[in-house]
């Protein structure tokens, strides 16, 4: 079967001579010898512990689809985690299927012929000429080490689990099941714990993420001097994502002033004022995809004010509460819990609570200038593995190779009358990556610096 062209209203007609045309005088370009991505020998590992899990059962795990921006522009491509995990592919429109054997095989859309057909010179979002080369049947054997097979060929007749809500065309093959859900949960718990290669990728994106700040610092002069000065903030790291990387691993938070009591600020329209702090939450996501979490508040005239250093050192010493907690079998929720105690002692030793800590810990007040948690796993995803049930993550147990950010912080709102006045609108986040080793943790993000000392002497030395 021959599938429609993806055609605008817009394309010129072609005439029969032109397809003749466009069918002949091609040199060979196949490839021999492709080198394997590097983490194919880790994914074999990966497939073959999901067929254990699901024994005798056939597992179908699509790449997804591609995503309209406007009208005929697609955002581009990003692969289901799930499935970069398995693969190490990266196309949109492929499926993996585990057969209940146990065999692996990769449904793909190889590279179209040059001497049949018009979809490398016609097709907007599949065409070579349009959107780039993808590897045929052969190649992509060789880039994945796995069987591959043309994805007309793919059929789903029977029973199986799917991992729904990725690809429709999928989805509408299988009926659905009541082991789908466990299927996905599954799939985000095999996860939880990072295999060596995974670290490596996530240090990666970790030390990308650390230039990314300092070249930030270097810009400020001048983004101090824009009217969107956040947009130009934003830029520069988007920069050094792109040249170290894939991309931002998730829309950059860059919020000057009040707009740090916002906690997934990503409109960066604002401007830069001197005499306020900078949050910026950014993470480069590597070729592998694979991204880093990091959140630094800045004071934009390179030094705090004493209300400033106040609100700061109160969630720095927080978060040095929280690392504190981390070693294997510690509960997952130990360290948020460290990280608050320490905020309601500040609270109300400032006298902006008056109940005693242990009151605000069980009443919950507190949460009116912490708003959320205080960290999450990290992986292929920011929130990574969140379809994981809470047994296993929420209220389970750290295990060494876990990968997680911890990341208190204090959002005094600008219209908070609870606040004396010059505490209102300062918002003060610090977050570092952290992998659980055999008698602790490691602290990935250590380029940059954390006290308020240590940060001032940083940005002095990079502002020269």
């Amino acid at each position: 079967m021959t599938e429609p062209l993806n055609i605008g209203s817009h394309d010129l007609p072609v005439t029969e001579e032109l397809t003749a045309f466009m069918r002949t005088g091609w040199a060979d370009t196949r490839r021999t010898g492709v080198p394997a991505v590097a983490v194919a020998p880790w994914a074999a590992k990966r497939r073959a512990a999901l067929a254990d899990r699901f024994p005798g059962e056939r597992l179908v795990v699509p790449s997804g689809t591609l995503k309209v921006r406007s009208n005929d522009s697609d955002h581009r491509f990003r692969p289901h985690s799930a499935y970069s995990y398995l693969t190490g592919a990266s196309e949109p429109g492929d499926v993996l299927v585990i057969e209940p054997s146990g065999e692996a095989r990769l449904y793909v859309r190889p590279r179209s012929p040059r001497e049949e057909g018009e979809e490398f010179y016609r097709d907007r979002r599949y065409g070579e000429f349009w959107v780039g080369r993808r590897p045929d049947l052969a190649e992509a054997a060789e880039l994945y080490q796995v069987e591959c097979a043309h994805l007309r060929e793919l059929d789903l007749k029977g029973p199986a689990r799917v991992l729904r809500g990725v690809d429709p065309s999928v989805d509408a093959m299988v009926d659905p099941g009541e082991g789908d859900a466990e299927f996905e949960g599954f799939l985000s718990e095999m996860r939880l714990i990072k295999d060596e290669w995974e670290v490596g990728e996530l240090q990666k994106a970790v030390d990308a993420t650390a230039l990314g700040f300092e070249d930030v610092v270097r810009a400020l002069p001048r983004a101090l001097g824009h009217p969107r000065g956040e947009r130009y903030v934003e830029g520069v790291f988007g920069l050094r994502s792109r040249l170290e990387g894939n991309a931002a691993g998730y829309d950059s938070i860059v919020a000057s002033g009040a707009h740090a009591c916002v906690l997934h600020w990503i409109r960066n329209d604002g401007a830069l004022r001197p005499d306020d702090l900078l949050l910026l939450d950014a993470g480069v996501e590597s070729d592998t995809l694979y991204t880093a979490d990091i959140t630094r508040t800045l004071p934009l005239s390179g030094r705090f004010s004493p209300v400033q250093r106040q609100v700061y050192e109160l969630v720095h010493a927080a978060q040095e509460a929280a690392i504190g907690t981390l070693r294997p079998g510690a509960r997952f929720r130990d360290f948020h819990l460290a990280a608050m105690r320490v905020i309601c002692e500040g609270l109300h030793e400032w006298g902006v609570l008056t109940d005693s800590p242990d009151a605000l810990m069980e009443s919950g007040l507190y949460r009116r200038y912490t708003l959320c948690s205080s960290g999450h796993m990290l992986g292929l995803d920011v929130h990574d593995c969140a379809k994981a049930r809470a047994e296993t993550y929420l209220d389970g147990v750290l295990e060494e190779g876990q990968v997680l950010t911890v990341e208190p912080g204090l959002y005094l709102q600008p219209d908070d009358l609870t606040l004396p006045a010059e505490f209102r609108g300062l918002g003060v986040r610090i977050e570092d990556d952290l992998v659980i080793t055999a008698d602790g943790a490691r602290l990935m993000s250590s380029a940059l610096p954390r006290h308020p000392d240590e940060v001032e002497t940083w940005m002095s030395a990079l502002l020269g």
